[in-house]
């Protein structure tokens, strides 16, 4: 057997792996389940008023929509010092939504206005948003336990304190 022989086998096994390890990475990068840490000037600038939503929520032009108009903020002025606005920018738009169900930018850039979210959602009653211990859809950690963590698995939802027994059937906990 000659090297070149064993060599060519070698290659492709090599080349296999890096193609298979290259399209897991890929894959996992718009998986539902990945987490990115948190930018910790994203995560004290924007958890100081709700919390810090993950990046890949919303599509990287909503993003900079949101960052070029802090000063309107959804009804708040949300305005930071220049560095601030390009150092969580910059994060932003490398981390947001690049698959599938983020590709739309949602109405007025809002999370709970996209296609997903009201998919995702739509067996919930209008009364369960309004509700004392939801206050409203951008309210994540009211069903999501691990919310903080960037985790919206339904394995981690938890039907909402006071909230009446008969919008239960959302809920598998």
């Amino acid at each position: 057997m000659s090297p070149s022989s064993i060599h060519m086998p070698f290659t492709r096994v090599a080349l296999t792996c890096v193609l298979a390890a290259t399209a897991f990475t890929a894959a996992q990068a718009d998986s539902k389940r990945t987490v990115v840490p948190l930018l910790p000037k994203y995560q004290q600038e924007c958890a100081a008023c709700h919390i810090a939503y993950p990046p890949g929520m919303l599509p990287a032009s909503s993003w900079a929509r949101m960052m070029g108009s802090l000063d309107k903020h959804y009804g708040a002025d949300a305005s930071l010092d220049e560095a601030s606005v390009r150092e969580i920018s910059g994060w932003l738009k490398v981390h947001a939504g690049t698959y599938k169900r983020v590709s739309e930018e949602p109405p007025q850039d809002r999370i709970t206005k996209s296609a997903w979210f009201v998919r995702k959602h739509r067996k919930l009653d209008a009364p369960v948003w309004q509700h004392a211990s939801v206050k409203s859809a951008a309210n994540c950690a009211a069903c999501h336990t691990r919310a903080e963590q960037g985790d919206f698995d339904d394995s981690g939802l938890k039907f909402p304190a006071g909230l009446d027994a008969r919008y239960r059937r959302a809920w598998s906990d």
